[in-house]
């Protein structure tokens, strides 16, 4: 009978449990009193105006050894091509396996400038098997307005491969979709206005009421009182007189400053693969926990009966079948009022709790009203 696996893996801030190790960890030793570190504010906010654009386009990648697009998207790309370079080809002439239609995306970064380069994600769109080896021929990225703020070409690197005969194929990873470092040249740029008549605004990430009033606690403490939290997600900040004509100085002195960023208690949990991450302020009320497997084996062993000797009868097969039913020892654990994820994990581990288990138990203790934070099935 396959033998039950433990895990525990627990860092200062979260409770990792994933379904592939097998090792239970001793938590008397770990500290989980600091639940909120200080953080700089750059590290838990964006500013308001500045921020990434979504660039789309297709292309044409080259050079594939036979592994490129039959359908009729590529042969029509490939007759447009080569009529721009002056060259006119007819359908059956324009016909190749060592071409690939493909999409190209790419995010344009505040602050560009015209003359940077920026990443392009590759990925084909027709029936080819493999991007390996392929150089994308030169096309123009357009944001959704319809213009043209980057232009890629070069070389595709893949992170899998194709391979094989005529029976049987090995492939590793996706190889149909890949990357071009540096790979678009920025044409256009997005002005950033960050800072418009005299006032700009912080955008949290994790919105958080608490979090947004230390935020501005925290600035007001350093520069007066400028700041000012609209809601959860948002705080405004009055550029003080002498950063008027220097907002990115006082950028740059505001976002070094520190604070204690306030989260929900949250456990986050993934059927599939068995982890289960928790924050370390995750509570739950007095409540009693049993959690046992049954296991049904079935086996079946041929038989052979063979007859008397020279009594005239036939050879014959039966199957005998032996059913086994185990179900592991279990007991009802009462778990006290839990302040701490040292304390929830230790019990947890006390009944010999799998990944998968844990996760059923935390499911059940939720439907039992005595988790006090948000589940989250993944």
């Amino acid at each position: 009978m396959p033998c039950r696996r433990v895990l525990g893996a627990f860092l200062s801030l979260l409770w990792v449990v994933c379904g592939a190790a097998s090792a239970a960890v001793d938590l008397r030793d770990m500290d989980f009193g600091r639940i909120h570190p200080q953080v700089r504010i750059k590290d838990i906010v964006e500013i308001e105006g500045a921020r990434g654009n979504q660039l789309t386009g297709v292309g044409l990648v080259t050079g594939l050894a036979g592994t490129g697009d039959k359908s009729p998207m590529a042969t029509q790309m490939m007759r447009n091509m080569m009529r721009n370079f002056g060259v006119t080809l007819d359908e059956k002439a324009a016909r190749s396996k060592n071409v690939a239609v493909v999409s190209l995306t790419a995010t344009l970064p505040p602050y560009a400038r015209p003359g940077q380069a920026i990443d392009v994600n590759v990925s084909a769109m027709g029936d080819a098997k493999s991007l390996q080896g392929g150089t994308l021929m030169q096309s123009p990225l357009k944001a959704a307005d319809g213009k043209v703020y980057a232009v890629a070409q070069g070389a595709v690197l893949v992170g899998g491969y194709t391979a094989g005969g005529s029976a049987a194929t090995q492939t590793k990873n996706i190889p149909t979709a890949g990357r071009l470092p540096g790979g678009a040249i920025v044409e256009r740029d997005v002005p950033a206005d960050y800072a418009v008549g005299g006032q700009m605004a912080l955008l949290l990430r994790d919105p958080d009421f608490t979090t947004a009033q230390r935020i501005a606690d925290a600035i007001n403490r350093h520069f007066g009182a400028v700041a000012y939290p609209v809601d959860a997600g948002r705080v405004v900040v009055n550029l003080p007189g002498q950063y008027l004509a220097a907002p990115t100085a006082f950028l740059a002195n505001m976002e070094k400053l520190e604070i204690a960023p306030d989260k929900a208690a949250r456990v986050a949990v993934n059927e599939r693969t068995g982890t289960v991450v928790m924050g370390g302020n995750v509570r739950i009320s007095s409540v009693a926990v049993a959690h046992g497997n049954l296991t049904v084996s079935v086996k079946e062993d041929p038989n052979v009966v063979q007859p008397n000797p020279f009594g005239g009868g036939e050879t014959r097969t039966e199957r005998r079948t032996d059913v086994t039913v185990d179900e592991d020892g279990t007991s009802m654990i009462a778990m006290p009022s839990t302040t701490t994820v040292r304390d929830l994990v230790r019990v947890m581990n006390s009944i010999g709790a799998s990944p998968r288990d844990i996760i059923e138990i935390l499911q059940a203790i939720d439907k039992a009203g005595a988790l006090h934070g948000e589940l989250v099935n993944m």
